[in-house]
C-alpha cells in the first residue's frame, strides 16, 4: 500500500485492520477476547465471589510473571532465578496473555534502544491507540536473534511453541465448569475468569506503553511518567513507575520511594534472602 506521493504508508497511518508479515493470530485473538467480554457482561449475570477471587490470582501471577520473569529478569538480567521458577513466572505471564518471552524481550530492548524515538516500536508519537494496542499486531516483531541472543540460547524458545495450547486453556478452560454447574452459572464464572480476566490484563499491561510514556520527552530517558493511580490495576506490581525504570533501566527496583508499592522487587529480593535469587549489586537502588 502507498501514498498518493508513492511512498510506503508506515504501519500506523494504516487501517487498523493492517496485520504485519505472521500477525493475523494476535488480531484474531484480540477480536475474540473482547467479543466475548462484551457479549458475556451484556447477557450474563455476576458469577459468585468464587469466581471472582480465582480470576483475581490467576491475574495477579500473571502480572507477576509479567514483571519479574520477563521484565526484570530476562528482559534487564537485573538478576538471576532458580530455573523452576522461573518457569513458573513465564506459563503464568503467557496464561495472562504476555506473549512467549523471545518476542516479549527483544521488542522491550527494542524499545529501551530507541525510546520516543520515529523507530520506537511502541511509542504514542504514532498515536494513543497505537502504542496502547496497535502496534501488536501491526508493527514487525524484532528479531530474537538480534536483540536477545542470551535469553534465545537459555533455552526459552519451547514458550513460542507452547504458547497457543496455553492461551487455549486460558481462555476455554473455564467451560470444564458446565459439567458441574447450571450452564449459566457455568458461563458466568467462565466470563470472568477467562475473557474478562484476559482483556483487563491486556489493557493494563498496554497501559505502560501509551499512558506512561506520555510524559514530555527527555533525551537520556524518554517520556516514561510514574502513574501512582494505576497502582492497584497493577495490583501493586510496579510497572506504573515508569519514569523510575526509564531512569534506571538496569535497577531490579522500579518503586524507589517507600511509599511507590513495588511487589515484583519484593518478591524477587524475598527469593535473594531465600537462596532462590541473586541480585546484581548494580541492580539494587534503595528507596527514598
Amino acid at each position: 500500500m502507498t501514498s498518493q506521493l508513492g511512498q510506503v504508508r508506515a504501519p500506523w497511518q494504516r487501517s487498523w485492520f493492517y496485520r504485519a508479515p505472521g500477525e493475523t493470530g494476535t488480531l484474531i485473538w484480540m477480536v475474540l477476547i473482547h467479543t466475548f467480554t462484551v457479549v458475556g457482561l451484556v447477557f450474563l449475570p455476576l458469577p459468585g465471589w468464587q469466581a471472582f477471587v480465582v480470576a483475581g490470582v490467576l491475574y495477579g501471577l500473571g502480572a507477576l510473571g509479567t514483571t519479574v520473569a520477563y521484565h526484570r529478569i530476562l528482559a534487564h538480567r537485573t538478576a538471576t532465578l532458580n530455573p523452576w521458577i522461573e518457569r513458573i513466572l513465564i506459563f503464568f505471564g503467557i496464561f495472562n496473555g504476555s506473549g512467549d518471552p523471545l518476542t516479549w524481550v527483544a521488542n522491550h530492548r527494542y524499545h529501551h534502544a530507541n525510546s520516543d524515538r520515529e523507530d520506537d516500536v511502541s511509542s504514542p508519537r504514532h498515536g494513543f491507540w497505537w502504542a496502547h494496542l496497535r502496534w501488536l499486531w501491526q508493527a514487525e516483531q524484532n528479531s530474537p536473534e538480534r536483540y536477545c541472543p542470551d535469553v534465545v540460547r537459555g533455552g526459552h524458545q519451547v514458550w513460542k511453541k507452547l504458547q497457543a495450547p496455553i492461551l487455549a486453556v486460558s481462555l476455554f478452560g473455564g467451560l470444564a465448569l458446565l459439567a458441574f454447574m447450571d450452564w449459566r452459572s457455568a458461563l458466568a464464572a467462565w466470563l470472568w475468569v477467562g475473557p474478562v480476566r484476559l482483556v483487563v490484563a491486556l489493557h493494563v499491561q498496554c497501559s505502560v506503553n501509551s499512558l506512561c510514556h506520555l510524559g514530555p520527552i527527555d533525551a537520556d530517558h524518554g517520556s516514561g511518567l510514574n502513574v501512582w493511580w494505576m497502582t492497584p490495576l497493577h495490583m501493586g506490581q510496579g510497572e506504573n513507575w515508569h519514569a523510575n525504570h526509564h531512569r534506571a533501566p538496569h535497577s531490579a527496583r522500579f518503586g524507589q520511594r517507600w511509599w511507590q508499592l513495588d511487589a515484583g522487587w519484593w518478591f524477587i529480593a524475598t527469593m535473594d534472602r531465600l537462596g532462590a535469587a541473586r541480585v546484581k549489586a548494580s541492580a539494587r537502588v534503595r528507596s527514598r
